[in-house]
């Protein structure tokens, strides 16, 4: 596998090829249903629902950030944490 050149100076990005599981995508879905939802978990959960059965697809870093923030927030719920879990686990890795 070749890494893939970023604007970093020195710095290579490895594709990630997860794609989110079928419990993770409910939990996706159910955050982006909830009226009460915050916004950073909903960007969090559409980037974790848009990577279902994509590999290709890499959570950006607006997305890696919102779930960052969705994780550490103590008011999120459980399902909301778990499709903030997934999408930062499909961000690009450094290398």
């Amino acid at each position: 596998m070749v890494p893939f050149k970023t604007n970093n100076i020195g710095g290579y990005t490895v594709p990630n090829k997860k794609v989110t599981g079928k419990k993770a995508a409910s939990s996706a879905s159910k955050t982006l249903k909830g009226k009460a939802t915050g916004s950073s978990s909903k960007t969090a959960a559409g980037s974790a629902l848009s990577q279902r059965k994509a590999p290709k697809n890499q959570a950006s870093p607006k997305a890696a950030k919102a779930a960052s923030k969705t994780l550490r927030d103590g008011r999120s719920s459980k399902a909301s944490k778990s499709a903030a879990g997934s999408a930062l686990a499909q961000t690009k890795k450094k290398k």
